[in-house]
């Protein structure tokens, strides 16, 4: 598994960090990188998150430096996920995981960027928070995606799936459910169809 940062936050984040230990400790060799810009910004350069076409090319560099496509998930955080997933049909990935799709801009649901998640053929396990500002349940439900994506919702999750006290879930149990879904999907995709 293949995994880039979002926008804001680098590979080495706590989010990140949770996220590819757990999912490491299940026996899934967790691979993680980034992009230019941020790469920029450890040596105090800064910037803005490189273009789109930058972004998108750093993610086909990655796969070929990996090897075999076919047996590699690619995905990642927000801004990391939503690129992977506009390269992963053509790279011929065996699968996408998005932690916390950014569907819109927060308090912009018209400004929708799921035009390609219509007819992406990459099976894909999208996790996303219930009280996720980049796309809630009820706005999600209205999206005409792709057969080929799995939405699964992360109770009371905020975009890094933190939930509210008042909840009674824990951040830890829904870091918890996120590792525990993107292994058995991992596993699911191991299996002979």
């Amino acid at each position: 598994m293949v995994l880039a940062h979002g926008a804001g936050a680098a590979m080495d984040s706590p989010f990140m960090n949770a996220i590819a230990a757990g999912v490491a400790a299940g026996g899934i060799r967790v691979i993680r990188f980034e992009f230019p810009y941020m790469a920029a910004r450890r040596s105090g350069r800064g910037g803005a998150p490189d273009r789109e076409p930058v972004l998108m090319q750093s993610w086909r560099t990655v796969i070929d430096e990996i090897g075999d496509p076919a047996r590699t998930v690619i995905g990642g955080k927000s801004m990391g996920g939503r690129i992977a997933s506009m390269v992963a049909d053509d790279a011929g990935v065996a699968g996408l995981v998005c932690l916390g799709y950014p569907f819109h801009p927060p308090g912009n649901p018209a400004r929708t960027r799921i035009k390609h998640l219509e007819k992406l053929r990459t099976p894909a396990l999208i996790l996303q928070g219930t009280r996720d500002s980049f796309g809630k349940p009820e706005e999600v439900a209205q999206y005409p995606l792709s057969r080929a994506i799995r939405v699964v919702w992360i109770e009371a999750g905020d975009h890094s799936f933190k939930p509210t006290k008042s909840s009674g879930r824990s951040a830890g149990q829904n870091l918890a459910q996120a590792i525990a879904e993107l292994s058995e999907f991992v596993a699911t995709l191991r299996t002979p169809r």
